[in-house]
Order: structure tokens, then sequence, then C-alpha cells
């Protein structure tokens, strides 16, 4: 039995005499399955679902896409189903000459996630630390050799010359131009400084270059999301300040790696979280990590999982980049509960509805929901009903706003109104958070019953004129 229907009868009057009434009482079963949802879970890096994994434990970032050929599979072995693709690319890729742009690296790369079930995650990174992934060379150029002139080791050219922040910067404005609110976009990473753009030397910035960098992005992304890298106090609380910003870190599970006294895990993160401002980021714009090295290294420090994957929920993760190296056996059944966790996890406890409507008229309802994971979803997927007849389909968005269901639960009541022309009859009741272009199923939930298209029936709902 996919749900428990308890109907209560009542009377309703209407113009012609009493008409026969119910309330419909759906409580829904809660299933255990994992779910693969947008937004959430794993992510693929520098590939996508169904490609072939790095072998051992190496990886590839920073460097144009190697396209592997598709055998049609979405199927990933040894590694989670994925709906994010992470894609992390040199600037000097990007803007080989100076205001000539390569967006075909991206365009193909968002194109390719979207046919293998994704979203892109993306950053931009000003450069590495070797001499192919040095700035733009057309930048190098004008700002000639910088070796010994710099503050930090992890710099590889002076942020606080103004002709880093006007063209970097600018670039990052172009980005914006082309590609804010594009739906395949997952994510925007604020990358400013630092190798790879993990923001080493944050804290040594000047406010004017700080600014003109952290504006670059925030002034240039207002419809996707934008995720920093938890740096130091000055710039997390200065771009929070604007707006709301997520944050992300790359180095989840280091349990003593650098250092037999130091570790992300046990003393960096867990202070700057709270001393960056970033404690509360994560109910507005999402958390996401990756790992440091890969799962297998963690196996071969004998580092606990367990205890990473639980402060990675404490910090209310939603993605997690793996870089596409394979997870370890022995670490499945925990990588299983991390993905039952992670991100946002919707279960419809109890819906309430009258089994009878008016054409023209509202249909009126109640619902309780229990978000199950450790964040809200960050894209205002519609929540929407279905009337399903014999010669009609029709369906009647709500108003909820998703964004706002925080871990815990939520009581959502609403109406809906019934299309003047809809025919009298009998109709199947279906639920669903649903794409806001297609209003086809987007966000699976964790009850039962739910239909090959995506539908969650509810039960039946009589028209009448």
């Amino acid at each position: 039995m996919l749900r428990t229907v308890f109907v209560l009868i009542a009377l309703a009057s209407s113009g012609l005499g009493l008409t026969a009434q119910t309330t419909v009482i759906v409580r829904p079963k809660e299933i255990d399955d994992v779910l693969v949802n947008p937004g959430t879970g794993f992510t693929t890096f520098q590939r996508f679902n169904g490609d072939a994994l790095n072998e051992g434990e190496k990886w590839t970032e920073g460097y144009p896409i190697v396209y592997q050929k598709f055998n049609g599979s979405l199927n990933n072995k040894d590694y989670p189903m994925t709906s994010i693709a992470y894609f992390r690319i040199y600037w000097r890729f990007l803007e080989p000459e100076k205001g000539k742009y390569r967006w075909d690296l991206i365009d193909t790369a968002l194109r390719t996630a979207h046919d293998r079930k994704q979203t892109l995650m993306l950053r931009v990174a000003p450069y590495g630390t070797k001499d192919d992934n040095d700035v733009p060379d057309w930048y190098r150029k004008m700002v000639g050799n910088e070796s010994g002139k710099l503050d930090n080791a992890k710099w590889r050219t002076d942020p606080e010359d103004p002709r880093y922040s006007q063209d970097f910067g600018g670039f990052i404005r172009e980005l914006g131009k082309r590609y804010d609110g594009d739906p395949d976009l997952e994510s925007v990473d604020l990358a400013i400084v630092g190798a790879w753009g993990e923001g080493a030397g944050a804290a040594d910035l000047s406010d004017t270059a700080r600014h003109a960098l952290v504006d670059s992005y925030l002034e240039s992304f207002n419809k996707t999301p934008l995720v920093m890298m938890l740096t130091d106090e000055k710039t997390n609380k200065y771009a929070i300040s604007k707006k709301p910003v997520g944050w992300r870190v790359d180095c989840l599970g280091d349990m003593g790696g650098f250092s037999p006294t130091w570790s992300h895990m046990q003393d960096y993160y867990p202070e700057a979280i709270v001393n960056f401002g970033m404690r509360d980021a994560w109910k507005k714009a999402p958390v996401s990590f990756e790992a440091c090295w890969v799962m297998q290294h963690w196996l071969d420090k004998g580092w606990d999982v367990n205890y990473i994957i639980d402060q990675s929920l404490k910090w209310h993760i939603s993605s997690f980049n793996a870089k596409s190296s394979a997870v370890p056996e022995q670490s499945w059944p925990a990588v299983n509960r991390w993905l039952k966790k992670m991100g946002y996890r919707f279960v419809l406890r109890k819906f309430t509805y009258d089994s009878v409507a008016p054409p023209q008229g509202q249909i009126a309802f109640t619902t309780w929901w229990e978000n199950k994971g450790v964040a809200p979803c960050y894209k205002n997927f519609p929540l929407a009903l279905q009337l399903k007849g014999k010669t009609r389909t029709q369906v009647l968005l709500t108003s909820a706003d998703i964004r706002k269901w925080l871990p815990g639960d939520v009581v959502y009541d609403d109406t809906v109104f019934v299309p003047a022309d809809m025919p009298g009859g009998d109709y199947e009741l279906s639920l669903a958070i649903v794409d806001p272009t297609t209003h086809e199923p987007k966000v699976k939930l964790a009850i039962a019953g739910m239909e090959p298209d995506g539908w969650y029936p509810l039960g039946k709902i009589r028209i009448q004129h």
C-alpha cells in the first residue's frame, strides 16, 4: 500500500441545496532510497555522468575538458549518480587574447552537463602553480616577471596592481553578462586570488583590491548562486554583508595530512566558519565541499570517514566533489547514509483536500512536510498540483517558495483555482515539485508511489458543474 487515506464526511451548502462533500486526508509512506535531486549530492569533476573515473588517487583540474566517448549510459561505476558536474578552468584558457573569449569551452560543458542530466558548477581560477597555468600570456607580458616581488607564496601575480582587478575582474563581469541565470549553471565559485583560486593570501589584500575583486562577482551574478572559499574574516564578511553568498572548502577530510598537530577538519574549519561570519550562510546559499586528496587516501591514512561525514552534515553540506575518483568499497554504507542527508530531502507527511471542486472555483489544501536533509533547496522550483482526467490534464502552480523550507517541519496551506473551462468529471489529483519552465517533475520526494512520469498521486477529485 503506497499511502493511507482517511475520509471524513461533511456537508457543504450550495445554491442548489446540499451537496455531499468529503475531506480527504493522505499520509504518504516514507521511503529510504538514495535520491538524486538538483543541487545535491556528489559531483563529477572535469567529467560527466557515464564517464570513466580517474585512475588510482590522481585527478585533473583547471585545463579544458578532454571529452570521453559517451556510450549512452549515465551510470557511474564505483561512483554515485550525480546531478552536478564541476568544471574548474584557468583564466588563460578562457581569455587567450585580451578581450577575446573562448566561451565555447563553457558552452560545451553546459550542453554536455544538460545532456547527462546535470547542471554545471563553475570556477574560473586566475592561475595555478605551473608555467602552463599562469595568468594569460598577454597579461604576463603586460605586467612582466613578478617573481620575488609578491607578498604570498601562492600568488602568481600582484593583486594590488590595479590592472589585475581591471582585467581579471573585467573577465568575471563578462562571464556574468553571458551566463548569469543560465538554467544549466548550478553555481559559480567566487575565486579572486591564490593558486587554483583557493583564496590563499586573501587576508593580505587591501580593502581597495578586495572590494574590487569581490564586487566583480557580486555585481555580475544576481540569479546564479555564488559560493566563496572560506578564506578570511574580511573577505567573507564583506561579501555576505552585501548579499547571500554560500561557501566551500577544498580540503574536506584532512585529519592531519599536513601536520601532526593541526588539521583542516579539527582546527581550521570549525573556527573559521564561526569567526568569518559564515555559520548561517547556508540558510540562503549553498555549502559545497571538495575532498582533500581523494576518499581512498582517507582510508589509507586511517581517518574516520563517519566523523568526516558527520562534521560536513553539521556544516549543512549540499554537494561534495570527490574528484571523480572511485568510492572505496568499504565506504559505500557511509556514503549512502551521507547521500540521504546531504542537501534537502522532502518527505510529504500529510496532505488534505476537499473531494469536490467547482470549475472556476478553488481547491483548498493543507500540507505538512518534513525536510530530513541539512539544507534547503536554493532554487525556487514550484510546488504544483496536477488534475488528470479522461480528456484533459491541467497543472496548477502553487505559490510555495521551497527555498524557505529549512530542515525540520514545514506547514504549507494554499488554494489553487480551477480553470473555468475545465470539463466536469472525476480527475486524479497528483503533486510534484516541478521545473519552472516545463512544469515537468524536477525533485524526487522521499515517499512511495511516484508514477513513471514523476508525479505523486494523492487521490480522486471531482470537478462538478
